[in-house]
């Protein structure tokens, strides 16, 4: 199943500091998962200023529950960087990068 994760940043003065301080720690623990074709891509929410504030993911696992497994270990979870997660269920249909299946 693929499956849509939008996730969004604390709000907090430290928020900034904070998803600096975990992101070498997500990109480590995230890489074997874009190996194996888990995540099938990634990337950072904006702000107007360019600043990150939140993520995307369009992953294929199993079911819900490994997701929601996978990113409850994840950097950015522990180190208490997302606060809002949102896991939809996604069926890509057009665009120049399409994965296969």
């Amino acid at each position: 199943m693929r499956y849509m994760v939008i996730a969004r940043d604390g709000t907090d003065p430290e928020a900034k500091a904070r998803r600096l301080a975990v992101r070498p720690a997500h990109l480590e623990r995230v890489a074997p998962f874009v190996e194996r074709g888990r995540v099938l891509i990634g990337g950072a929410i904006l702000d107007d200023a360019g600043d990150m504030v939140g993520s995307v993911l369009l992953t294929d696992f199993s079911d819900r529950e490994e997701v929601e497994a996978w990113i409850a270990d994840d950097p950015y979870v522990t180190g208490g960087v997302w606060k809002q997660i949102e896991v939809l269920d996604f069926r890509p249909a057009v665009g120049a990068w399409l994965p296969d299946g």
